[in-house]
């Protein structure tokens, strides 16, 4: 949500912002809605003053005699408590489609997002380790990984396309990828772990900016309830409506929880494998944090999903994402893509984003700084993978595949793999 003290203050400025995203320019249609509404604040207030001096001035023309006066007082007192109603409600309403229409513009980039259009804008920032080398020709995933475990036509039986369900080693390597990546953010980088829920109210998917632009993306229940399609949500809802202490800044939080997508704007993207499914599970991490120190930690926070993939010695690249491609409530992104040699090509593993006070403003979050009473502040939120716990999968199988099919499994799952060293082809 925007401030639209900033769109009043400089609307030229806030559309060439929104431009740099191929937005089109709000500023002169929120100004009338804005115009038009404060214009009917002020009539209300006018008439709710008049009100109250009129209903003063009965008992004084009462206590002077004079009952003509006191009867026509009384008479503007009735007629404008009939009319004040609809003032209320025209007001409210106008509040609303305000409201409504500030929450679907997209957040404005930070001035280091490059310009882009799409993908394409993309800057590569850095790329870390090498890509493994093969004696015989690497297959994807889908075309072996069955054998090992990742049962695909089961998932597809009880539950439909982009479901799968996994068996024996294969579904003890995902558990390991879980626990060690939210032990690695635990215990390295001090984030705290949470089980927070995975079904949330509208408020939640709200003021993460989730709702309303985004909900064919979301799997709704029938009592109203959302599946959440992050734990971004719950994490950085946990402050909704909260006035915090500056003292217990920064907030770092973590979750491992299953996630849920319709994948609405996807259809036919990743059709096959287990790249792109409708429940998957992922590592979040969550900060909220003062806004002078939001963009070291976005720094700090993409630095934490690097090292998953680091300790896991799977080749990956880091992409500032362009003003054309990042996500909706983003100020500026960071994207970790694995390399996957069964395709030939770096796919998304992570995704980083600082969203500013963006979420802040709308979820009502803030903080009192130390020293000022009344100076409070709306505290920054970032949110990024660390990681996505099937993609890093899947870049475990292709990148430790072996020429009789088998996947070995990374030195640093070792303590959660039992004494498994390698996925087995099953006949």
């Amino acid at each position: 949500m925007h401030d639209i003290r900033l769109i009043r203050d400089d609307p030229e400025g806030f559309d060439a912002n929104l431009a740099r995203r191929g937005a089109d320019p709000v500023s002169a249609q929120i100004l009338s809605l804005d115009e038009e509404r404060r214009a009917l604040t002020t009539k209300l207030q006018e008439a709710q003053s008049r009100r109250n001096e009129a209903s003063k001035a009965i008992g004084m023309a009462m206590g002077q005699g004079d009952k003509e006066k006191a009867e026509a007082l009384k008479a503007e007192v009735a007629e404008l408590k009939q009319t004040m109603p609809a003032l209320e409600e025209n007001e409210r309403k106008l509040g609303a489609k305000l409201q409504d229409r500030l929450a679907r513009i997209p957040n404005l980039p930070f001035d280091d997002v490059p310009q882009g259009d799409d993908e394409e804008g993309n800057v590569e920032i850095s790329v870390w380790g090498e890509k493994p080398s093969f004696d015989f020709e690497p297959k994807e995933h889908a075309d072996f990984a069955p054998s090992l475990g990742m049962d695909f036509e089961t998932g597809t039986l009880l539950s439909g396309a982009r479901f799968t369900f996994l068996r024996g080693d294969m579904a003890r390597l995902h558990r390991a990828l879980g626990q060690f990546m939210i032990d690695l953010q635990t215990r390295a980088h001090g984030y705290t772990e949470c089980m927070p829920p995975v079904l949330v109210k509208d408020e939640a998917m709200y003021g993460t900016d989730k709702l309303p632009k985004f909900a064919e993306d979301s799997f709704r229940t029938t009592d109203d309830h959302w599946l959440i399609p992050t734990s971004e949500v719950s994490l950085t809802a946990s402050v909704m409506d909260q006035m915090l202490d500056e003292s217990t800044l920064p907030i770092r939080l973590t979750a491992l929880t299953q996630c849920f997508r319709s994948e609405a704007g996807s259809a036919g993207r990743d059709t096959r494998g287990f790249i792109r499914q409708h429940q998957f599970e992922k590592c979040e991490l969550v900060s909220i944090v003062k806004p002078e120190n939001s963009e070291a930690e976005h720094e700090r926070m993409t630095r934490a999903a690097e090292e998953v993939l680091e300790a896991l010695g799977l080749p990956y690249r880091k992409m500032l994402l362009c003003t054309g491609d990042m996500g909706f409530g983003a100020r500026k992104t960071y994207d970790l893509e694995v390399w996957l040699p069964g395709q030939g090509a770096y796919r998304e593993i992570s995704s980083c984003s600082n969203t500013g006070d963006f979420q802040a403003r709308r979820m009502n979050s803030r903080y009192k700084v130390t020293g000022e009473k009344k100076r409070k502040e709306f505290v920054h939120t970032l949110n990024g993978s660390g990681l996505a716990v099937g993609r890093t999968l899947v870049a475990i199988i292709e990148n430790y595949q072996q020429a009789d099919g088998s996947v070995a499994v990374p030195e640093a799952l070792a303590p959660y793999m039992g004494g498994v060293t390698k996925l087995e082809p099953v006949s």
